[in-house]
């Protein structure tokens, strides 16, 4: 299977997520929680059940954030995989303020090569990869055949753009931008849930996230991937080394992500 079959999965997969997940949303349910304490609702669990069978066309094992993991010393053998998360910011979907994505990200050899990221309320997404370009559709023109165009990239303003998640806050959050500051950098601090902020990084609407917080590689990879593709990246802060994926314990470090990687110099 080549790349261009796969890019039309991730999208479908995402779209046909998105779609449900819209749905539900629409018309009420309930909250459980987790045995981590994280919530998840219906529409977690029918996305990921869509999404799984989608990419199960694809050959390739997949990591979802809802399914029960694999033990590392079988996926340490896959060469690709998928890795997924259904509904990226459930604390947003519950919070009902449309802060909420669908995650697919393509891994190989612990490296993301594609990412879709999907809004099932704005109903558009962004894909591409390291090797790809990056771009945009909504998905009524993706389903009625118009293929994603290059993204619109805004000019730079006089300031660095930070962002942020809603919901998460921490100390070090509070540290990094006094070092910007201390450093002479004007900033400017918005804040959005959900991997929603790589439109944002993608678009140069920001130029900078910073994440002292807990996050998992579903929550990041496609991200990751797109970013790569529009010349940025996404950067543990202790390495100053790309994120990998399909590791042994699929907690990220703190990471920093980076709309150019000339900027990575802030990590």
């Amino acid at each position: 299977m080549d790349l261009a079959r796969e890019y039309r999965l991730a999208i479908q997969a995402a779209i046909e997520a998105s779609i449900v997940i819209k749905e539900i949303y629409s018309r009420g349910y309930e909250a459980i929680q987790k045995a981590d304490g994280s919530p998840v609702t219906e529409a977690d669990l029918k996305a990921s059940k869509i999404i799984n069978e989608v990419l199960s066309i694809s050959g390739h094992p997949v990591i979802d954030e809802e399914t029960d993991k694999i033990p590392f010393e079988q996926r340490q053998l896959w060469a690709k995989c998928w890795c997924v998360d259904p509904l990226d910011g459930t604390k947003e979907f519950i919070k009902r303020n449309g802060e909420f994505a669908v995650n697919v990200a393509l891994i190989e050899n612990g490296k993301p090569i594609l990412g879709v990221i999907a809004s099932p309320v704005n109903e558009d997404f962004i894909v591409g990869g390291p090797n790809l370009d990056v771009k945009y559709a909504t998905f009524h023109d993706f389903i009625n055949g118009t293929k994603p165009a290059p993204i619109q990239r805004n000019t730079l303003t006089d300031f660095l753009s930070i962002i942020a998640s809603n919901s998460h806050h921490t100390p070090l959050l509070l540290d990094y931008l006094k070092k910007l500051s201390d450093a002479g950098l004007k900033t400017e601090l918005t804040r959005k849930g959900s991997s929603l902020k790589f439109f944002d990084l993608s678009m140069n609407q920001a130029q900078i996230y910073p994440r002292f917080a807990p996050t998992m590689e579903w929550d990041i990879a496609a991200g990751q991937a797109i970013l790569e593709g529009i010349g940025g990246g996404v950067f543990d802060v202790n390495t100053k080394l790309p994120l990998s994926y399909n590791k042994e314990n699929l907690l990220n470090p703190h990471f920093i992500a980076v709309s150019d990687v000339n900027l990575s110099v802030w990590i």
